[in-house]
């Protein structure tokens, strides 16, 4: 299992063509099949679309930024810069990263683009969970996790599209096209005009 959402596996018709040529002209039984990979189902999708990673690293961020709000006041500074704006901006940051952590880690294979998506609109949810500082003036956990209840149990109904075999549109693209002979295409959008 993989860190990311796997596509479901749409077997190669071709492939399974090909052997099936072989099998009827022996009249052996037995058909090789192609592999058809599953992909996940909605509780490993429902996992998976929880950005883990991005979320530890913003709740050590936010320990840091907290611990400055008790020791200062509500009006802390870091840097001359106020601690619940960095606050926001770390906010800001773990949406950003998110897509760009899912792109990094991704394989071939995996429903990376539906993957980030999810997980980015999953982070603010888990932050507000985990008490960003970013929401520290409008923050109830009850809510918190209600909300996290809730998106989490939608977002596993977000299942990517089956993955297509390359083999097909690799043909279709290589195919040789038939080009007209030299000169047709312009006589028959223009044709000799007609001497009377």
């Amino acid at each position: 299992m993989g860190r990311l959402v796997r596509k479901r596996q749409v077997p190669d018709l071709d492939l399974q063509t090909a052997g099936l040529e072989g099998v009827l002209q022996s009249g052996m039984g037995g058909v090789p099949m192609a592999d058809v990979e599953s992909g996940d189902n909605y509780l490993e999708r429902m996992v998976k679309y929880v950005p883990a990673e991005i979320i530890g690293g913003s709740m050590l961020i936010n320990a840091i930024l907290e611990q400055a709000m008790k020791l200062g006041s509500p009006s802390a500074t870091m840097a001359d810069f106020p601690v619940t704006t960095i606050a926001e901006g770390v906010l800001i940051l773990g949406i950003i990263l998110t897509p760009l952590f899912c792109w990094y880690v991704h394989k071939d294979g995996d429903a990376w683009v539906v993957n980030a998506f999810m997980s980015m609109l999953a982070f603010p949810f888990w932050a507000y969970l985990m008490g960003a500082v970013a929401f520290a003036n409008h923050h109830d956990g009850n809510l918190a996790a209600i909300l996290v209840l809730a998106f989490t149990a939608v977002s596993g109904l977000a299942s990517p599209l089956p993955h297509r075999p390359k083999r097909k549109r690799e043909r279709q693209e290589s195919a040789p096209t038939v080009a007209p002979a030299p000169g047709r295409a312009f006589d028959r959008l223009n044709p000799a005009p007609t001497s009377w």
